[in-house]
Protein backbone atom coordinates (compact mmCIF):
# COMPACT_ATOMS: atom_id res chain seq x y z
CA UNK A 1 0.00 0.00 0.00
CA UNK A 2 1.48 3.35 -1.00
CA UNK A 3 0.41 6.64 0.33
CA UNK A 4 1.52 9.87 -0.87
CA UNK A 5 2.95 13.07 1.28
CA UNK A 6 2.32 16.58 0.30
CA UNK A 7 5.47 17.98 2.02
CA UNK A 8 3.18 20.53 3.99
CA UNK A 9 4.77 21.97 6.96
CA UNK A 10 3.66 19.52 10.23
CA UNK A 11 1.98 22.53 11.32
CA UNK A 12 -0.87 22.06 8.65
CA UNK A 13 -0.73 18.31 9.48
CA UNK A 14 -1.76 18.68 12.91
CA UNK A 15 -4.08 21.54 11.97
CA UNK A 16 -6.18 19.43 9.71
CA UNK A 17 -5.76 16.67 12.55
CA UNK A 18 -7.99 19.06 14.91
CA UNK A 19 -9.89 19.68 12.28
CA UNK A 20 -10.89 16.00 11.57
CA UNK A 21 -11.02 14.93 15.06
CA UNK A 22 -13.94 17.32 16.09
CA UNK A 23 -15.20 17.82 18.96
CA UNK A 24 -16.84 15.20 21.94
CA UNK A 25 -20.21 16.78 23.82
CA UNK A 26 -21.00 15.25 26.92
CA UNK A 27 -24.24 13.34 27.30
CA UNK A 28 -26.80 14.12 30.22
CA UNK A 29 -27.40 11.57 32.73
CA UNK A 30 -30.87 12.29 34.48
CA UNK A 31 -30.52 11.01 38.16
CA UNK A 32 -32.65 8.25 39.27
CA UNK A 33 -36.02 8.35 40.38
CA UNK A 34 -36.98 8.64 44.19
CA UNK A 35 -39.14 5.70 45.49
CA UNK A 36 -41.48 7.58 48.18
CA UNK A 37 -41.26 6.31 51.22
CA UNK A 38 -44.01 4.46 52.68
CA UNK A 39 -47.17 6.37 54.48
CA UNK A 40 -46.82 6.05 58.59
CA UNK A 41 -50.22 5.89 60.38
CA UNK A 42 -51.97 9.82 60.12
CA UNK A 43 -53.46 10.27 63.68
CA UNK A 44 -56.71 10.25 64.02
CA UNK A 45 -58.99 13.49 62.23
CA UNK A 46 -56.25 14.00 60.11
CA UNK A 47 -57.20 14.99 57.01
CA UNK A 48 -54.94 13.29 53.28
CA UNK A 49 -54.53 15.88 50.91
CA UNK A 50 -53.70 14.78 46.92
CA UNK A 51 -50.43 15.54 45.26
CA UNK A 52 -50.70 13.24 42.29
CA UNK A 53 -48.15 10.93 40.74
CA UNK A 54 -44.33 11.02 41.47
CA UNK A 55 -42.44 12.75 37.99
CA UNK A 56 -40.49 10.17 35.88
CA UNK A 57 -37.41 10.58 34.69
CA UNK A 58 -37.03 11.63 30.90
CA UNK A 59 -33.74 8.68 30.13
CA UNK A 60 -34.16 5.19 32.51
CA UNK A 61 -30.82 5.20 34.48
CA UNK A 62 -28.22 2.97 32.58
CA UNK A 63 -26.68 0.20 35.11
CA UNK A 64 -23.15 1.69 34.70
CA UNK A 65 -21.19 4.43 33.34
CA UNK A 66 -21.53 5.48 29.85
CA UNK A 67 -17.98 6.00 29.38
CA UNK A 68 -16.07 4.15 32.33
CA UNK A 69 -13.05 6.05 30.65
CA UNK A 70 -10.96 2.86 30.39
CA UNK A 71 -12.86 0.41 28.39
CA UNK A 72 -12.87 2.65 25.56
CA UNK A 73 -10.32 4.99 23.45
CA UNK A 74 -11.42 8.83 24.06
CA UNK A 75 -13.85 9.48 20.92
CA UNK A 76 -11.26 10.89 18.06
CA UNK A 77 -7.91 9.62 18.89
CA UNK A 78 -8.03 6.95 16.63
CA UNK A 79 -9.12 8.80 13.81
CA UNK A 80 -6.84 11.52 14.57
CA UNK A 81 -4.07 8.53 14.55
CA UNK A 82 -5.28 7.03 11.30
CA UNK A 83 -4.71 10.50 9.45
CA UNK A 84 -1.38 11.09 11.00
CA UNK A 85 -0.39 7.60 10.05
CA UNK A 86 -2.19 8.02 6.77
CA UNK A 87 -0.35 11.19 5.83
CA UNK A 88 3.31 9.79 6.64
CA UNK A 89 5.31 8.11 3.60
CA UNK A 90 6.80 4.98 4.38
CA UNK A 91 5.72 1.89 6.08
CA UNK A 92 4.83 3.23 9.39
CA UNK A 93 3.22 1.22 12.54
CA UNK A 94 1.89 3.19 15.91
CA UNK A 95 0.17 1.91 18.42
CA UNK A 96 -1.61 2.98 21.78
CA UNK A 97 -2.94 0.93 24.82
CA UNK A 98 -4.05 2.65 28.09
CA UNK A 99 -2.23 0.36 30.53
CA UNK A 100 -4.51 0.64 33.22
CA UNK A 101 -7.49 0.01 31.17
CA UNK A 102 -8.85 -2.02 28.40
CA UNK A 103 -8.80 -0.04 25.00
CA UNK A 104 -6.25 -0.33 22.18
CA UNK A 105 -5.63 1.38 19.10
CA UNK A 106 -3.35 1.23 15.99
CA UNK A 107 -2.18 1.24 12.73
CA UNK A 108 -0.75 -1.93 10.97
CA UNK A 109 -0.30 -3.07 14.59
CA UNK A 110 -0.12 -6.74 13.58
CA UNK A 111 2.89 -6.28 11.09
CA UNK A 112 6.60 -7.12 11.95
CA UNK A 113 8.99 -3.97 11.70
CA UNK A 114 12.44 -3.51 11.96
CA UNK A 115 13.51 -2.29 16.03
CA UNK A 116 16.81 -2.39 15.84
CA UNK A 117 18.06 -0.98 19.28
CA UNK A 118 14.52 -1.53 20.78
CA UNK A 119 15.50 -4.89 21.16
CA UNK A 120 17.96 -3.85 24.00
CA UNK A 121 14.53 -3.83 25.94
CA UNK A 122 14.18 -7.78 25.99
CA UNK A 123 18.15 -8.24 27.04
CA UNK A 124 17.58 -6.14 29.66
CA UNK A 125 14.39 -8.16 30.77
CA UNK A 126 15.82 -11.51 30.01
CA UNK A 127 18.70 -10.33 32.57
CA UNK A 128 16.64 -9.29 35.13
CA UNK A 129 14.38 -11.95 35.09
CA UNK A 130 17.68 -14.22 35.58
CA UNK A 131 18.40 -12.10 38.63
CA UNK A 132 14.43 -12.88 39.81
CA UNK A 133 15.44 -16.51 39.50
CA UNK A 134 18.54 -16.09 41.47
CA UNK A 135 20.62 -17.59 38.33
CA UNK A 136 22.73 -14.06 37.99
CA UNK A 137 23.26 -10.65 40.06
CA UNK A 138 22.92 -7.20 39.19
CA UNK A 139 26.50 -6.98 41.62
CA UNK A 140 27.92 -9.85 39.16
CA UNK A 141 30.84 -8.47 37.25
CA UNK A 142 31.86 -8.97 33.73
CA UNK A 143 35.48 -7.69 32.05
CA UNK A 144 34.84 -6.23 28.42
CA UNK A 145 38.14 -6.28 26.20
CA UNK A 146 38.78 -5.37 22.54
CA UNK A 147 37.19 -8.50 21.49
CA UNK A 148 34.00 -7.52 22.51
CA UNK A 149 33.64 -4.20 20.76
CA UNK A 150 30.51 -3.77 18.50
CA UNK A 151 30.33 -1.33 16.19
CA UNK A 152 28.28 2.11 15.92
CA UNK A 153 27.21 3.82 18.61
CA UNK A 154 29.81 2.09 21.86
CA UNK A 155 30.76 5.04 24.42
CA UNK A 156 32.31 1.92 26.38
CA UNK A 157 34.87 1.38 23.32
CA UNK A 158 37.21 4.63 24.11
CA UNK A 159 37.29 3.38 27.68
CA UNK A 160 37.90 -0.21 26.47
CA UNK A 161 40.72 1.10 24.32
CA UNK A 162 42.41 3.70 26.81
CA UNK A 163 42.63 1.10 29.52
CA UNK A 164 42.99 -2.24 27.97
CA UNK A 165 39.75 -3.72 29.50
CA UNK A 166 36.88 -2.62 31.77
CA UNK A 167 34.77 -4.46 34.12
CA UNK A 168 31.56 -3.60 34.95
CA UNK A 169 28.61 -4.81 37.27
CA UNK A 170 25.40 -6.23 35.41
CA UNK A 171 23.99 -3.25 36.92
CA UNK A 172 25.27 -0.78 35.06
CA UNK A 173 25.53 -2.78 31.73
CA UNK A 174 21.77 -2.73 32.14
CA UNK A 175 21.82 1.09 32.45
CA UNK A 176 24.45 1.62 29.99
CA UNK A 177 22.36 -0.20 26.95
CA UNK A 178 19.36 1.43 28.19
CA UNK A 179 20.04 5.07 28.73
CA UNK A 180 22.84 5.28 26.60
CA UNK A 181 21.79 2.71 24.04
CA UNK A 182 25.46 1.50 24.05
CA UNK A 183 25.93 -1.38 21.50
CA UNK A 184 29.04 -2.93 23.11
CA UNK A 185 27.26 -2.65 26.67
CA UNK A 186 24.08 -4.75 25.20
CA UNK A 187 26.36 -7.36 23.53
CA UNK A 188 28.28 -7.93 26.67
CA UNK A 189 25.17 -8.09 28.66
CA UNK A 190 23.32 -10.47 25.60
CA UNK A 191 26.73 -12.54 26.36
CA UNK A 192 26.61 -12.63 29.93
CA UNK A 193 23.05 -13.57 30.57
CA UNK A 194 23.83 -16.80 27.59
CA UNK A 195 23.37 -14.95 24.05
CA UNK A 196 20.30 -14.80 22.15
CA UNK A 197 18.85 -18.15 23.19
CA UNK A 198 17.98 -16.79 26.57
CA UNK A 199 16.13 -13.94 25.43
CA UNK A 200 14.51 -15.67 22.86
CA UNK A 201 13.47 -18.14 25.57
CA UNK A 202 12.06 -15.48 27.75
CA UNK A 203 9.95 -13.78 24.97
CA UNK A 204 8.37 -17.23 24.49
CA UNK A 205 7.84 -18.49 28.20
CA UNK A 206 6.20 -14.78 28.69
CA UNK A 207 3.87 -15.23 25.82
CA UNK A 208 5.05 -12.00 24.40
CA UNK A 209 3.90 -12.73 21.15
CA UNK A 210 4.93 -11.22 17.51
CA UNK A 211 8.20 -10.35 19.00
CA UNK A 212 11.50 -11.64 17.60
CA UNK A 213 14.93 -11.43 19.20
CA UNK A 214 17.84 -11.22 16.00
CA UNK A 215 21.26 -12.43 16.58
CA UNK A 216 23.08 -9.21 18.44
CA UNK A 217 24.56 -6.48 16.90
CA UNK A 218 27.18 -7.44 15.27
CA UNK A 219 25.76 -10.13 13.36
CA UNK A 220 22.38 -8.27 12.75
CA UNK A 221 24.19 -5.17 11.23
CA UNK A 222 26.79 -6.97 9.48
CA UNK A 223 24.29 -8.75 8.03
CA UNK A 224 21.80 -5.85 6.96
CA UNK A 225 24.70 -4.75 4.99
CA UNK A 226 25.66 -7.49 3.20
CA UNK A 227 29.01 -8.46 4.97
CA UNK A 228 30.26 -10.96 7.39
CA UNK A 229 31.55 -9.62 10.77
CA UNK A 230 35.27 -9.54 11.25
CA UNK A 231 35.96 -8.06 14.81
CA UNK A 232 38.33 -5.52 13.26
CA UNK A 233 34.96 -4.53 11.93
CA UNK A 234 34.41 -2.66 15.33
CA UNK A 235 37.86 -0.05 14.79
CA UNK A 236 36.91 3.27 13.72
CA UNK A 237 35.12 3.37 11.09
CA UNK A 238 36.00 0.07 9.19
CA UNK A 239 33.02 -1.21 9.07
CA UNK A 240 31.55 1.98 7.05
CA UNK A 241 34.23 1.52 4.87
CA UNK A 242 34.32 -2.14 4.45
CA UNK A 243 30.28 -1.45 3.61
CA UNK A 244 30.79 1.29 1.14
CA UNK A 245 32.99 -1.17 -0.79
CA UNK A 246 30.19 -3.51 -1.95
CA UNK A 247 28.52 -3.52 -4.73
CA UNK A 248 25.32 -1.49 -4.80
CA UNK A 249 23.36 -4.94 -6.06
CA UNK A 250 24.38 -6.52 -3.17
CA UNK A 251 23.80 -4.06 -0.12
CA UNK A 252 20.53 -3.52 -1.64
CA UNK A 253 19.87 -7.20 -2.10
CA UNK A 254 20.84 -7.55 1.53
CA UNK A 255 18.38 -4.65 2.91
CA UNK A 256 15.90 -5.89 0.89
CA UNK A 257 15.81 -9.41 2.40
CA UNK A 258 16.02 -7.65 6.08
CA UNK A 259 12.81 -5.74 5.47
CA UNK A 260 11.09 -8.53 3.71
CA UNK A 261 11.67 -10.77 7.06
CA UNK A 262 13.17 -8.91 9.92
CA UNK A 263 15.31 -10.73 12.02
CA UNK A 264 14.00 -8.85 15.15
CA UNK A 265 11.40 -7.61 13.91
CA UNK A 266 8.06 -6.71 15.86
CA UNK A 267 4.49 -5.75 15.90
CA UNK A 268 3.49 -2.77 17.31
CA UNK A 269 0.65 -4.17 18.71
CA UNK A 270 3.30 -6.97 20.79
CA UNK A 271 5.33 -4.29 21.93
CA UNK A 272 2.66 -2.15 23.70
CA UNK A 273 1.11 -5.03 25.41
CA UNK A 274 4.52 -6.06 26.39
CA UNK A 275 5.14 -2.69 28.06
CA UNK A 276 1.25 -2.86 29.26
CA UNK A 277 2.50 -6.01 31.21
CA UNK A 278 5.79 -4.75 32.09
CA UNK A 279 4.04 -1.51 33.74
CA UNK A 280 1.98 -3.65 35.30
CA UNK A 281 4.36 -5.77 36.79
CA UNK A 282 3.17 -9.20 35.05
CA UNK A 283 6.47 -9.62 33.76
CA UNK A 284 9.19 -9.21 36.25
CA UNK A 285 9.57 -8.95 39.62
CA UNK A 286 8.46 -5.88 41.84
CA UNK A 287 11.75 -5.05 42.73
CA UNK A 288 13.19 -5.98 39.08
CA UNK A 289 10.14 -3.74 37.56
CA UNK A 290 10.55 -0.44 39.84
CA UNK A 291 14.23 -0.70 38.52
CA UNK A 292 13.77 -1.11 34.79
CA UNK A 293 11.13 1.64 34.37
CA UNK A 294 13.88 3.72 36.57
CA UNK A 295 16.29 3.09 34.26
CA UNK A 296 13.71 4.26 31.37
CA UNK A 297 13.12 6.93 32.48
CA UNK A 298 16.64 7.98 32.22
CA UNK A 299 17.21 7.71 28.50
CA UNK A 300 18.94 9.87 26.96
CA UNK A 301 18.36 9.07 23.25
CA UNK A 302 15.89 10.27 21.44
CA UNK A 303 14.79 13.77 23.13
CA UNK A 304 12.63 15.07 20.17
CA UNK A 305 11.08 11.86 19.36
CA UNK A 306 7.95 10.65 21.68
CA UNK A 307 8.97 12.52 24.56
CA UNK A 308 8.71 16.13 22.62
CA UNK A 309 5.49 16.14 21.62
CA UNK A 310 4.35 15.78 26.05
CA UNK A 311 3.16 18.28 27.63
CA UNK A 312 5.53 19.56 30.57
CA UNK A 313 3.94 18.07 33.49
CA UNK A 314 3.19 14.34 32.04
CA UNK A 315 6.10 11.91 32.64
CA UNK A 316 7.95 9.30 29.74
CA UNK A 317 10.34 6.47 30.03
CA UNK A 318 11.16 4.91 26.98
CA UNK A 319 14.18 3.39 24.06
CA UNK A 320 15.11 4.66 21.46
CA UNK A 321 15.75 2.45 17.51
CA UNK A 322 17.74 3.56 14.86
CA UNK A 323 18.53 1.61 11.56
CA UNK A 324 20.84 1.82 8.83
CA UNK A 325 20.53 4.01 5.87
CA UNK A 326 20.76 3.12 1.72
CA UNK A 327 20.04 5.52 -0.78
CA UNK A 328 18.25 7.87 1.60
CA UNK A 329 16.03 5.42 3.04
CA UNK A 330 16.34 4.35 6.98
CA UNK A 331 15.26 0.91 8.03
CA UNK A 332 14.10 1.80 11.13
CA UNK A 333 13.46 5.00 12.78
CA UNK A 334 11.71 4.11 16.27
CA UNK A 335 10.66 5.33 19.79
CA UNK A 336 8.41 3.40 22.34
CA UNK A 337 7.79 4.12 25.82
CA UNK A 338 4.98 4.52 29.30
CA UNK A 339 3.75 8.14 28.89
CA UNK A 340 2.16 9.21 32.31
CA UNK A 341 -0.61 12.26 32.73
CA UNK A 342 -0.53 14.66 35.73
CA UNK A 343 -3.63 12.41 37.20
CA UNK A 344 -1.63 9.36 37.19
CA UNK A 345 -2.98 7.37 33.77
CA UNK A 346 -0.56 5.54 31.63
CA UNK A 347 -0.07 4.39 28.18
CA UNK A 348 1.87 2.77 25.89
CA UNK A 349 2.74 4.32 22.62
CA UNK A 350 4.40 2.69 20.08
CA UNK A 351 5.83 4.46 16.55
CA UNK A 352 7.82 2.07 14.18
CA UNK A 353 9.09 3.75 11.15
CA UNK A 354 10.06 0.40 8.81
CA UNK A 355 11.23 2.16 5.98
CA UNK A 356 11.05 5.73 5.26
CA UNK A 357 12.88 8.70 3.16
CA UNK A 358 11.59 11.36 5.16
CA UNK A 359 13.52 13.90 6.66
CA UNK A 360 14.57 13.42 10.35
CA UNK A 361 12.66 16.28 11.56
CA UNK A 362 9.09 14.96 9.57
CA UNK A 363 10.39 11.84 11.51
CA UNK A 364 10.07 13.25 14.89
CA UNK A 365 7.13 15.47 14.42
CA UNK A 366 5.22 12.49 13.49
CA UNK A 367 5.96 11.15 16.63
CA UNK A 368 5.49 14.12 18.48
CA UNK A 369 1.74 14.50 16.74
CA UNK A 370 1.13 10.88 18.15
CA UNK A 371 2.41 11.36 21.63
CA UNK A 372 0.62 14.59 21.90
CA UNK A 373 -2.85 13.41 20.22
CA UNK A 374 -2.78 10.61 23.46
CA UNK A 375 -2.15 13.69 25.84
CA UNK A 376 -4.60 15.58 23.68
CA UNK A 377 -7.52 13.27 24.05
CA UNK A 378 -6.64 12.16 27.89
CA UNK A 379 -9.52 12.21 29.57
CA UNK A 380 -12.03 12.92 26.91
Amino acid sequence: MKFGFSGQPVLAILASAAVLAGCVSSAAVAPPARTPAASAPRPTGSVAVPVGQPSRPAVSRPTEPIDPGFRRAPAGLAERIHFLWRGFPGKTGIAVQRIDGEWAVSQRGGELFPQQSVSKLWVAMAALDAVDQGRLRLDQQVRIGPEDLTLFYQPLAARVRSEGSVTMSVRALIDTAITQSDNTANDSLLRTIGGPATVQSFLARKNLGAIRFGPGERQLQSGIAGLSWQQSYSIGRNFETARAALPAATRQAAMDRYLADPVDGASPDAIASALTRLARGALLSPESTEYLLGVMSRTRSGPNRLKAGLPSDWKFLHKTGTGQNLNGMTAGYNNIGIATAPDGTRYAIVVLMGTTTSPIPSRMALMQAVSGAVAEFHGR
